[in-house]
């Protein structure tokens, strides 16, 4: 970094003229000064209209100077005692070191090494002391609480300030990252592990700003609907600069400005440093964040440079320290507060000696005092007070801190700063003078926690700050306090009864006649919310547009061209479907808000989100791990389910591994159901588990776009639908018949119905045919009993459900999915003993054909499914095996073909 010319400063080199330049800025710096900004603005607008008016191009720029947008003499006075607040920060500052490092000193037997991180609430200390002390609302008889969406690294200092204010305790900070046990603090924000504590994990970088966008647009729903009074709420999310890179960070800053979503406020903590480096070390991220967020339609306020540069820039006149403030890169400015105020002078004064001449009669400390924005607590209040009361918009704050702030060469400005978890003693030290904190030197080896008397002024100051504000935060509600009744089964009875003789339908349509029975309902029917990705007529479910509506805040202000039709699309400001476009994240994150709105509004909703199954948990699949952290419930609706029914769809687009990543969260119930009434009862019973028990479970289905005949309910095996088994088509009973039993779910299970046709036509094989709506289900309940066992051995052994359901009935067993084999392969332990079990399923790529012909080429149609029954019986002694060869023949399967999982 070295000094740069003076001719690099004023007039552009290519400036004709450059005293008649000088004139037009001297004319328009003398109108600003006495007529106002404002005036200035509306003559700059008319001048570039008239430019664009005679063809002069006229790029857009959207960006401003490298300057604070709120100039001193507006700034709204924070009205709080800034003494105060700045002795309790420091404090909430020590206890979220002492705990990092506290941590990482314990049990060097297992390596010392729990993580955590030390410099991110280092650099956001001031901005959530603002939040907490003057506009963070807790929810309250008059408030229904502001959304909190914590920048996830910072975490050590939200416990930091909740152990002051008593809520947690000295033996929780001990056990940070220590859970196990269930006496310690999580590593990051995560609702399942403090479930009264935190509301929204986001520590999966990118997701927070996301989720916050659509939980302001859902507080706007509740409120256009009369479900929710939202009207006061504000959504706030605190992200860094470099997770702005994350796709899913900006992704959706065009659905908050469409609507107008001024209860939005993001926080980008621009600390100019992601884990590694900096962030935009060649450029400046403030800039152009500045310019993503004001182009697509944010209100955007710039929070760079704290009160001591303001006498500076007063005497600017020439514009030669704001020059130096644009053309300095972020990597020098991280250098710069890497080093001392002798290293600023000379590398980013030293640029022009004018700039070098204003701060001649300063001192190095006094030029190390010159502060960023982020660290003034009252400009920091003064921005969020212009936040809070814009209106139209939504609002991002850019407010440039320094990362590891007060951590000296421990890591401030540093590109350690986000690892630095382990300080030596002589940092403490350090961090304990800066910051003033009164522990003696004969105790800062043991790094205790401080926390003043309850009677001292400044815990008094504490508490009466959030009290003023409704009470603590963060704090989740756990259960809604309504109580709400789900109809009863039978009350979905389009569902559970047979089709009449000659129709057909498919799963999604019996969804679709489920959820209209539901709409009809008093009580639940407007807590529904139906989410779709612009996907409403491939499901079917175009007639609910007129019927209940799309939301649109703006209603619908053209004629649609489809308004002669009875199923027309219609918008409305009170409209129930949540209709989000091509855009499978914004659904989820839809869902997302709707799923805990029991919990951040206290009103139970019932989300149905129906999406291309293909595009659901591998497309969204953090988002859907989010979900289980918060507790989420409602319904994920895969549609045109499994690798051979979306047949024309290829490669890429064929489903056979969902159920298996839904298998892998822990509180999603997943199914695959065949039959309307299995649809009918297992969401009829999902409902009375989310709703009526409030239980803590989201429920994934899929479903086909494939038209058959549906058989009907059989009475008394609902409970066996929802535990995930039940015999569907017992065989034949005939003398000395060879006995088989065909397990299958989804679309392959009719392949296996037809099976036993063949297996007792042509083999006189008899086949029990088993509907498995979920082997997710069926496996994790063999497991459960297999833990029970091993850990209680003198006990009366339990029998996993499998294991009794096929207990009586004699013969090996044959399962076969649209899935990947490790779907049905779950249950494998769990047979009878001395069963042989043989698996099919489609592993693979997929690609495009008939479904016939897919599931010829997979191996999971009915003549495999006979091969795979009369193998299983000849490895048994039950029959020559010269009858699966036979069969081999017969049905003209290809033995030589390469194995579709390499094709």
């Amino acid at each position: 970094m070295s000094a740069q010319p003076e001719q690099a400063f004023g007039a552009a080199a290519n400036d004709a003229d450059a005293q008649e330049t000088r004139e037009w800025i001297d004319a328009l710096t003398a109108l600003i000064s006495t007529e106002g900004r404002e005036r200035g603005h509306f003559l700059l607008e008319q001048l570039l209209e008239e430019a664009r008016q005679h063809g002069i191009d006229m790029p857009f720029s959207a960006t401003t100077g490298y300057v604070n947008t709120i100039e001193p003499e507006d700034e709204e006075r924070c009205p709080g005692n800034l003494e105060m607040e700045e002795r309790l920060r420091a404090y909430m500052r020590w206890n979220a070191m002492a705990m990092v490092v506290k941590a990482n000193r314990l049990h060097p037997e297992d390596g010392g090494d729990l993580g955590g991180h030390i410099s991110s609430f280092a650099s956001l200390a001031t901005m959530f002391g603002a939040g907490f002390n003057h506009f963070w609302h807790a929810e309250s008889e008059n408030h229904g609480g502001d959304c909190l969406y914590v920048q996830g690294h910072s975490s050590p200092g939200i416990y930091a300030r909740a152990f002051l204010e008593g809520r947690i305790t000295e033996e929780q900070l001990l056990n940070f990252r220590q859970e196990v046990d269930g006496k310690g603090l999580s590593s990051y924000p995560h609702p399942k592990l403090m479930p009264e504590f935190w509301q929204f994990p986001t520590v999966s970088m990118g997701l927070g700003p996301l989720m916050a966008i659509y939980q302001a647009r859902f507080l706007k729903y509740l409120h256009a609907r009369g479900i929710a009074n939202t009207e006061n709420r504000k959504v706030w999310a605190f992200c860094g600069d470099g997770e702005m890179d994350e796709v899913e960070s900006l992704g959706a800053i065009g659905v908050a400005a469409r609507e107008k979503l001024d209860n939005l406020i993001f926080v980008v903590n621009c600390n100019l440093q992601r884990l590694d480096g900096p962030v935009r070390g060649n450029g400046k991220i403030i800039q152009e964040l500045e310019g993503e967020f004001r182009g697509a339609g944010w209100n955007v306020i710039k929070l760079v440079w704290g009160s001591y540069w303001d006498p500076l820039l007063a005497r600017d006149k020439e514009g030669i320290l704001r020059q130096i403030m644009m053309q300095t890169l972020d990597g020098d400015y991280q250098a710069m507060k890497a080093n001392d105020g002798a290293f600023v002078r000379k590398n980013f004064f030293g640029q022009h000696p004018k700039a070098l001449e204003m701060v001649a009669k300063m001192s190095d400390a006094d030029i190390w005092r010159l502060n960023r924005g982020g660290h003034d607590p009252q400009k920091v209040y003064a921005a969020y007070h212009q936040a809070v009361n814009h209106k139209g918009q939504p609002t991002v704050l850019l407010i440039k801190t320094v990362k590891g702030f007060g951590m000296g060469k421990a890591g401030e400005g540093r590109n350690i700063a986000h690892q630095a978890k382990k300080l030596t003693d002589e940092d403490i030290k350090i961090f304990r003078d800066r910051f003033n904190i009164p522990i003696p030197d004969d105790k800062l080896a043991d790094i205790p926690f401080y926390k003043p008397e309850e009677h001292t002024p400044e815990m008094q100051y504490l508490h009466e700050r959030r009290k003023a504000l409704g009470g603590y935060l963060p704090k989740r509600r756990t259960k809604a306090d309504e109580q709400l009744k789900v109809p009863p089964l039978e009350t979905f009875k389009a569902v559970l009864e047979p089709t009449a003789e000659g129709r057909e339908i498919s799963t999604t349509q019996a969804y679709v006649r489920f959820l209209t029975a539901l709409l009809r309902d008093k009580e639940l029917g407007p807590r529904a919310v139906p989410i779709l990705v612009d996907e409403a007529r491939t499901f079917g479910m175009e007639g609910l547009f007129r019927q209940i509506g799309i939301y649109n805040p703006e209603g619908q202000k053209y004629t649609p061209q489809d308004r002669d039709q009875v199923s027309y699309y219609k918008e409305d400001v009170g409209g129930q479907i949540l209709q989000e476009g091509i855009n499978e994240a914004g659904g989820m994150a839809s869902w997302i808000a709707a799923a805990t709105s029991y919990s951040t509004n206290n009103r139970i909703m019932v989300p149905f989100y129906i999406y291309y199954s293909m595009f659901g948990l591998q497309r969204v699949g953090d988002l859907a791990w989010a979900a289980g952290d918060m507790q989420a419930r409602g319904f994920l609706l895969g549609g045109t389910s499994g690798r051979t029914t979306l047949n024309g769809e290829g490669l890429q687009h064929e489903d056979g591994h969902s159920h298996v990543l839904a298998g892998t969260i822990p509180n999603c119930v997943s199914y695959d159901p065949t039959f309307a009434h299995e649809v009918g009862v297992i969401m009829q019973h999902g409902l009375k588990r989310m709703v009526e028990k409030q239980d803590n479970v989201f429920y994934y289905i899929t479903l086909l776009n494939e038209n058959y005949p549906m058989p009907g309910l059989q009475p008394g095996t609902e409970e066996q639908i929802v535990k995930g088994m039940y015999l569907f088509k017992p065989g034949a009973k005939k003398a000395k018949a060879p006995m088989v039993n065909l397990l299958g779910s989804g679309t392959i299970l009719r392949e296996s119905i037809a099976a036993q046709e063949l297996l007792e036509k042509d083999w006189g094989v008899s086949a029990n045919v088993w509907s498995c709506p979920s082997f997710n289900e069926l496996a994790r309940d063999g497991q459960d009993c297999e833990r029970a066992n091993l850990l209680h051995p003198s006990d009366q052994p339990r029998v996993p459900f499998v294991t009794q359901q096929l207990e009586p009935h004699a013969g090996p067993v044959v399962a076969s999915t649209d899935y990947i084999k490790a779907y049905a392969e779950q249950i494998r332990a769990f047979m009878p003993k001395g069963r042989s079990y043989k698996v099919l399923g489609t592993d693979g790529f997929g690609r495009s054909d008939f479904r016939s012909k897919l599931r010829e080429h997979f191996e999971v149609n009915r003549h495999y499914i006979v091969v795979a029954a009369l193998k299983a019986l000849a490895d048994d002694g039950a029959l020559p095996a010269a009858k699966a060869a036979e069969a081999i023949a017969k049905y003209g399967i290809k033995a030589g073909k390469i194995n579709p999982l390499y094709a």
